[in-house]
């Protein structure tokens, strides 16, 4: 329950200076390099490692789930690191110019397993994954965190999300589109390396431009300026808010159904449409409901609110794995079913960002203190779980299915586990997606509490 309610709006309550178009959209092309390495390792690493590298299926599905999880342990810990940062740059902004190179060769590394024998392909693959994953960490939980202390004005924030996310979809479109031809193309474990090196070296040139054109605006909380929150207490905090929860649960639930949709998708155009190509058009049609979304993201937000255009574009969502139900080896009933699927990416693509740390607001308002970092690393944390636990059942199902890699044709129980994969799962997490977002309601009360802590600050 509210109190102490002053009326003063959000635009009279927000006090420092916002950040423009030009800086808004240098934080979206930092943020084409980050999603470049997400993209590729989330969509085509399975492949790369059961149908290029010979490994097999099941082996990759634990290595999948086993790194994830690691993978979201270090969120934790980054968030804390980001939180207790102290530099002339600020918080986030600094490890921006600190892991971008660091990132660019660990994604090359990642894609060029050596010929060492099975087990020595194995180990190669735990360590160079493992050794992305640190350094990804220290590169995405700051990014994301940058975004709350850019700006704390809601609408300001909802159209920096909507900058971020023409860059994701850009960058997953980039990969999702072109890696596969491309590395085709010039065939084999080389192709599969130019590729990595591409996206690494576009990772080094874009987080540099996002270090030098972004500013942190957004301030510590009186209880922050005067100590340090202890670690203990900044997670009790996290648990205590409610819509926290929400959306790390929605990213859990989103990044195993985007991990499916994506990872899994190579494989169903290859085995039950004949055609690796169509993958290449499907992951073009997913994303048209956000590129139409970006040309009304704007002003719908500022008229409806994210959650309630979120929730609404997840219904529809629901009907792509329907339709594709229809006739599963129909590419034409296959391609509209896709089409109509994309909208359940609306929320991931052009809100989640923003609405992860509203949450930040929330929770400063009920205990007093904020954690941007250990909000957004906790956060991550549920993607990386969610990412992880998609990619696991790819690997287990196949294997499960008898999935043999670079085979010519499947048996039908591997064929089963490709529709699983593909159909039936997608259809029930996206049921859970929708239910999620229909419980967050933070909407109706940011306003007010955005007013509350500016009060606070004045006094």
């Amino acid at each position: 329950m509210l109190v102490n309610k002053q009326q003063v709006s959000p635009s009279e309550s927000v006090q420092q200076d916002q950040p423009g178009h030009k800086e808004m959209l240098n934080y979206g092309v930092g943020f084409f390099g980050v999603i470049l390495t997400w993209t590729l390792v989330g969509t085509f690493l399975t492949y790369y490692y059961t149908d290029v590298a010979g490994i097999s299926a099941g082996v990759v599905g634990t290595l999948m789930l086993v790194a994830r999880l690691f993978d979201g342990i270090t969120d934790i810990g980054m968030g804390t690191l980001v939180d207790r940062t102290k530099s002339k740059h600020g918080k986030a902004r600094p490890w921006l110019l600190w892991m971008g190179v660091p990132l660019g060769v660990t994604t090359f590394l990642l894609f060029t397993v050596p010929e060492l024998g099975t087990g020595g392909k194995i180990v190669y693959a735990y360590a160079t994954y493992i050794l992305l994953i640190f350094v990804y960490t220290a590169m995405s939980i700051p990014y994301k965190t940058l975004l709350g202390y850019m700006t704390q004005e809601p609408q300001g924030r909802s159209v920096l999300n909507i900058y971020t996310g023409i860059f994701t979809m850009l960058a997953t479109l980039v990969i999702t589109i072109l890696a596969q031809p491309v590395a085709s193309a010039i065939g084999g474990k080389t192709g599969w390396a130019v590729v990595a090196a591409i996206s690494g070296g576009t990772i080094i040139v874009t987080s540099y431009l996002a270090f030098r054109a972004t500013k942190e605006r957004v301030g510590q909380s009186n209880v922050q300026a005067k100590e340090k929150v202890q670690f203990n207490v900044g997670l009790k905090s996290l648990f205590l808010n409610k819509y926290w929860l929400i959306m790390t649960l929605y990213c859990v639930i989103t990044y195993t159904l985007n991990a499916l949709v994506t990872g899994a998708g190579l494989y169903y155009t290859t085995y039950i449409l004949g055609n690796a190509a169509y993958f290449s058009i499907a992951s073009l049609l997913l994303f048209i409901p956000s590129i139409i979304g970006f040309f009304f993201a704007a002003k719908l937000t500022a008229k409806y609110g994210k959650r309630n255009i979120a929730f609404l574009v997840s219904i529809i969502g629901i009907f792509g794995p329907i339709i594709k139900l229809i006739d599963p080896t129909s590419l034409q009933i296959f391609l509209t079913g896709t089409i109509v699927q994309g909208f359940g990416l609306v929320p991931t693509i052009i809100f989640i960002y923003a609405m992860i740390n509203d949450t930040a607001e929330y929770g400063e308002w009920k205990f007093g203190f904020r954690t941007q970092g250990l909000i957004n690393s906790a956060a991550s944390f549920g993607m990386k779980v969610g990412a992880g636990l998609g990619g696991a059942l790819i690997g287990w199902l196949l294997a499960f299915g008898g999935y043999v890699g670079g085979a010519a044709e499947q048996t039908d129980s591997a064929n089963t586990m490709i529709l699983v994969l593909n159909i039936y799962l997608p259809l029930a997490l996206a049921v859970f997606q929708a239910i999620l977002m229909w419980m967050y309601k933070l909407d109706q009360q940011y306003s007010q509490i955005l007013s509350e802590l500016h009060a606070r600050k004045r006094k």
